[in-house]
Parts: structure tokens; sequence; C-alpha cells
């Protein structure tokens, strides 16, 4: 089945200097996906142009007259720019012209727009953000929510729960993925109000609820999905961030301070390079706005065209697995004897 994107072109720090390359190296691999890019013509066919290319049957420009700025109020970008690049490619997910939307543009102003004009699936009050985290044994934890949803109810944490093992069920190929609580320790009784009653939903929940964890639970693979408010995950995903690039860092400036360590490094230098691509913060770009009625992942705004590579990949792998389909049947079949469905906003 061959799968259309819709590429907000303008968004993120570097626009079309990022996006339009990363698109062109995608179509090039995969030859089953089209692509439009959102934006200003002549910004695009700027870059088209630079990189000796030009459309065609798989790749078409939709124009948009305005740009959401990174640092624009999510509720102004949403009033005040109905014809942005960010919700032209929103609208086209709307139509059924395409079947996602990858954007690196501002985080607030995604979420407010795809929510307003998507709305959420029937029984989901709140979409989360959801991000594939590699872990130790080489594979991924789903992690959610990573910063939408700064204040959370029970029920929330449950719907993102029922989301986060339809998400990794549906790309991973595995039943029953295995959800954990995040806490600040494993026994039932630990946590705020919050978390041990969220504690109780699950463990009443049809869902393969394994109980809390802990935050080094993040990359153990101990577990496929990681539930958390959104406070506590984009605390967590930024302190990670920090820490990748605090060892890059140290390692670039050990391994080159001298003959000696230069030497050690070309040793070395299979074993990190592998490390280093596992580890890859650019591989694992792509954060999924889940709950909503269409495909949206978001790249982070400083991506470069090998990271937003990765976001065009995440959001494929959801149209092709049929994820907004599998979350819906999901709540359903999760909440509708447990809980009464919430209705959308």
């Amino acid at each position: 089945m061959d799968i259309t994107v819709a590429v907000d072109a303008m968004g993120g720090d570097h626009g079309t200097h990022v996006t339009v390359p990363a698109v062109l190296r995608f179509l090039d691999q995969h030859p089953d996906v089209n692509v439009v890019l959102v934006g200003l013509p002549d910004a695009i066919e700027a870059e088209l142009k630079a990189q000796r290319r030009q459309c065609g049957p798989r790749l078409r420009i939709h124009a948009a007259s305005e740009v959401v700025t990174m640092d624009e109020a999510p509720q102004s970008a949403l009033k005040n720019k109905k014809d942005s690049s960010m919700r032209v490619a929103i609208n086209l997910v709307k139509s059924g012209e395409a079947n996602a939307c990858v954007s690196a543009g501002n985080t607030g102003a995604l979420m407010a727009t795809a929510r307003f004009v998507l709305k959420t699936i029937s029984g989901i009050e709140r979409p989360a953000i959801a991000k594939m985290m590699p872990t130790r044994k080489g594979g991924e934890t789903c992690v959610l929510d990573l910063g939408a949803n700064v204040d959370c109810t029970a029920e929330h944490l449950m719907h993102f729960a029922i989301m986060g093992a339809s998400l990794f069920a549906a790309v991973k190929d595995r039943s029953h993925p295995a959800v954990g609580l995040l806490n600040v320790g494993e026994e039932e009784m630990k946590g705020n109000g919050l978390v041990r009653e969220a504690g109780e939903l699950l463990r009443a929940s049809q869902l393969n609820f394994v109980g809390n964890v802990e935050g080094d639970d993040l990359y153990s693979g101990e577990v496929d999905v990681v539930v958390c408010d959104g406070f506590t995950g984009n605390v967590a995903l930024k302190t990670s961030e920090g820490l990748a690039k605090m060892l890059s860092d140290f390692l670039r400036e050990e391994f080159f301070r001298n003959w000696w360590t230069r030497a050690l490094a070309g040793l070395a230098w299979p074993v990190i390079g592998r490390f280093k691509k596992r580890v890859d913060p650019r591989r694992y770009n792509g954060a999924s706005l889940l709950g909503l009625n269409g495909i949206v992942v978001k790249s982070h705004g400083g991506a470069d065209s090998v990271a937003f590579y990765w976001a065009l990949k995440q959001a494929v792998e959801e149209a092709r697995a049929g994820v907004i389909q599998r979350i819906a049947e999901q709540v359903h079949h999760q909440l509708a004897v447990k809980t009464p469905l919430i209705n959308a906003e």
C-alpha cells in the first residue's frame, strides 16, 4: 500500500534546508511512499533546485502562505495562522489526502492545531506525546507522556497506557506488550496518590501491566511501555538527552587528547561505533502525538536531515501498521467495561 506523508517543510530551526533533503533521501529509499511538501513554494523550489531535484509523480508542493515560528504562542498560531504550513499539512491528513503529517515546528502549536483539526479518538480526553527509546538489550521502549500533559488524572495515565501499548504492538508486531508505571519504587504502596490510583486502574485492566518501574528501567528493556505524566516524562527525556551529549563530548575529548588515547581510540573504534549507532539520538527522532484521529509525528526542532529522515520513517511505520485503528479498538475494548468512555472534546 502506498503511503502519502504531508510534511511541514517550513517547520523547525532550519526549515527547508533540513526537511527537503531528508524527504528526497527518504523517497529514494522508499519507492512506495509519496510526499507532499507544504509551505512557501518559492522557498521549497529554491531548496529543490539547490539539491538538483524537482517534483514528480511521488513529490509535489502544496502552497501555504504562513509559517508558525518556534516561539509563537500556541493559541496565537491556532487563531491567527490558519494558512500556516503546519495547519495545512494537518488539514491534508484530515481530508484523507495524506496518511500522516510530520513537522519539526513549535510543539505547543502543533499539538493545539492537531487537536483542533483532527479531534481526539472517542474515549480519549487528552493526547499524549510518545517516543521510542533505545534499551540496553538492543530493543526499544515506548515512553509517554513526554510533555503534553503536565497535570494528569489516574484515568489519563490509564489512557496513555492503552495508547502506548497499542502503538508498540502495532509498530513492533508484539502482542500483549509489557506496561510499567514510572514510580519512585516498585512496591504498590510507593508513590503519590495519583500514581497509586493509576496503578489500581492498570491492575484491573486487561493490559499486560507488570507493575511499577523506576527511572533506570527506561533503558533496561524489561518493559515495552513506560507510562508517566508529562512533567515527569519531559524531565526524564531532557535528562537523558543531556547525559547522551555529555557522554559523546567526553569520549571525543578523551580519545583525541594525545597520541596514546588516539591509538586506543583506533583499537576501540568498532565497538564505539556500534555503541554510538545504537544510542544516536537522531535514530530516535520522531515523537508521536497519540490519541488523535490522525497520525502526527513531531520531529525535534533542531533536527538535521538525518534525524528528520527517521521522523518520516516513524510516520510511515505508524500509517502502515494502522495505529489509529488499533488505538481506537483498544480504547473501546479496554474502557467499555472497566470505565465509562470520555467524550472527545
